[in-house]
C-alpha cells in the first residue's frame, strides 16, 4: 500500500464458518477506517457439504462483486476440542481461499490471538473487549453485531494497523 493508494482502499474481512461466515468491509480514507459494510452468510445443514460449500463459494464471489475489495484478510481457525467440526470448518475456509485467489486478491491470515493482539492490544481479549474497540476504531454507533461479523471486521482491521506498522518500520510511512 503506497500513500497514494490508499484512499478508497478496501480490506475484506473474513471470519469463516461452514453454517455462518462472517465478513467485513473497511475502507482506508485519508489515514481513518470506515465500516463500509458486515454481516453473515449463512448455509444450512440441510443441504450436502458440497452443496454447502459451494453456496460458500456463491455468496462470498458476491461479496467480492459488490465491495470490490483488494485485499481478503481471514481468520485462521483454531480448534483444540472438536476435529469433525474442524474439518468442515477447514473445507469452508478453503473455498474462500481458493476463491480470494483466483479474483486476484491477495490473502493475509492472522491467528484469533493476533487480531486481538493488534485490535485490543492483548492477544486474550474477549469478545466486548474487541468489539468495543472496533466501536471506537470504526466509529460505529454500536456494537458490531453478530460475533461473526464483527470478528470478520477485527481481522480487516487487524490486516490495515500490521500493514501500517511494517510500512513504518521499513520507512514508508
Amino acid at each position: 500500500m503506497s500513500k497514494s493508494s490508499i484512499t478508497d482502499f478496501r480490506i475484506l474481512g473474513i471470519d469463516p464458518g461452514l453454517a455462518t461466515t462472517g465478513f467485513g468491509v473497511i475502507k482506508i480514507c485519508s489515514e481513518e477506517l470506515q465500516a463500509v459494510e458486515f454481516g453473515c452468510f449463512h448455509t444450512k445443514n440441510i443441504f450436502s457439504l458440497a452443496e454447502r460449500l459451494n453456496q460458500i463459494r456463491i455468496d462470498f464471489t458476491k461479496i467480492i462483486a459488490e465491495y470490490r475489495p483488494n485485499v481478503v484478510a481471514v481468520e485462521k481457525i483454531f480448534f483444540a476440542k472438536n476435529v469433525k467440526t474442524a474439518g468442515s470448518v477447514w473445507q469452508a475456509r478453503g473455498v474462500i481461499l481458493a476463491e480470494a485467489i483466483s479474483k486476484n486478491l491477495p490473502v493475509f491470515e492472522y491467528s484469533p490471538n493476533e487480531i486481538k493482539m493488534v485490535v485490543t492490544s492483548f492477544g486474550h481479549a474477549d469478545k466486548l473487549q474487541v468489539k468495543t474497540m472496533l466501536k471506537s476504531i470504526l466509529k460505529l454507533s454500536a456494537f458490531p453485531a453478530p460475533d461473526d461479523a464483527a470478528d470478520a471486521l477485527a481481522a480487516a482491521v487487524c490486516y490495515y494497523y500490521s500493514e501500517r506498522a511494517k510500512r513504518v518500520v521499513n520507512g514508508k510511512l
